[in-house]
């Protein structure tokens, strides 16, 4: 059989974060987990890929963002920064890195045998 393997380049998502200090509760951060899921569903319907998660720890909160771009200028990045700043949280942000989308690993040939 003679198929032809389709093979995928990988695709470059990018992953950044906001790092909050002092930490926030989730209570004071639920105006900014609404903006987050809105920026997700908008991303969505126009098959793009844009998610914020919170990572609470005892001496800060982080916002861990993985997007399509590395673009850090967009109206989310806007309106969340005047969200933090309503708060009157400061925060930081983190350079944009690249993270490999790895395809599914591709099936494996069997083991050759011994001879005997």
């Amino acid at each position: 059989m003679n198929q032809k393997m389709r093979i995928v380049s990988p695709k470059i998502m990018w992953a950044y974060g906001y790092q909050i200090s002092p930490p926030q509760s989730e209570g004071r951060l639920a105006e900014i987990q609404d903006l987050l899921d809105q920026e997700h569903t908008s991303a969505k319907l126009g098959a793009r890929t844009w998610e914020g998660r919170f990572v609470m720890e005892d001496k800060i909160t982080h916002i861990l963002v993985v997007a399509d771009s590395p673009d850090q200028d967009r109206e989310v990045n806007r309106r969340l920064e005047s969200a933090l700043e309503a708060l009157q949280a400061g925060y930081s942000i983190t350079a944009a890195l690249a993270v490999a989308d790895d395809p599914a690993p591709a099936a494996r040939s069997p083991a050759p045998t011994e001879l005997q």
